[in-house]
């Protein structure tokens, strides 16, 4: 399906922004998807209240396989948009109304992401024997500055001048 056909069949519903997505195109309203259109299908947007509508029409959920392991995952969120409404661009309307409105109840349900400041990195040590290295260098530093006529420096001090 090509960027024109697909605006063509949503231009009942009103201007819609397609989306480089996958093997295909994400639809959207409002930076809101509502659909995909792949190399096998259009599919809306559905949750709990668009499901049995979706269902009763012979429609399926979205599926693809994985290439790693080749199991088939399938996508409750989007189903297939029956085929009969590539002919009555009025009713594909109504669908996509309520796809979108699927949509922007699923992502007024998702908790905002907490932006957290960065911490700085720490070093720690990798194991109890690191610990005990790094406990007994800071205690060889500290004796270290602590036997240190004041002005010498270190090199100084291992020259023995």
């Amino acid at each position: 399906m090509d960027r024109d056909f697909l605006i063509e069949l949503f231009s009942g519903f009103g201007p819609v922004t397609l989306r480089r997505m996958f093997s295909g195109f994400g639809i959207s309203v409002d930076g809101v998807n509502f659909a995909l259109a792949l190399r096998s299908g259009v599919y809306l947007r559905a949750d709990e209240t668009s499901i049995p509508k979706l269902a009763a029409e012979g429609s399926r959920p979205f599926q693809y396989q994985q290439r790693s392991t080749g199991k088939v995952v399938t996508v409750n969120s989007y189903w297939e948009l029956p085929a009969r409404l590539f002919d009555d661009s009025e009713e594909l309307a109504d669908w996509a109304k309520s796809a979108l409105a699927a949509a922007q109840r699923a992502a007024g349900s998702k908790r905002p992401r907490r932006r957290t400041a960065k911490k700085p990195a720490v070093k720690t040590p990798a194991s109890k024997k690191d610990l005990h290295k790094t406990a007994a260098s800071k205690a060889r530093a500290v004796t270290s500055v602590a036997k240190r006529k004041p002005g010498e420096s270190k090199t100084a001090r291992r020259k023995g001048s």
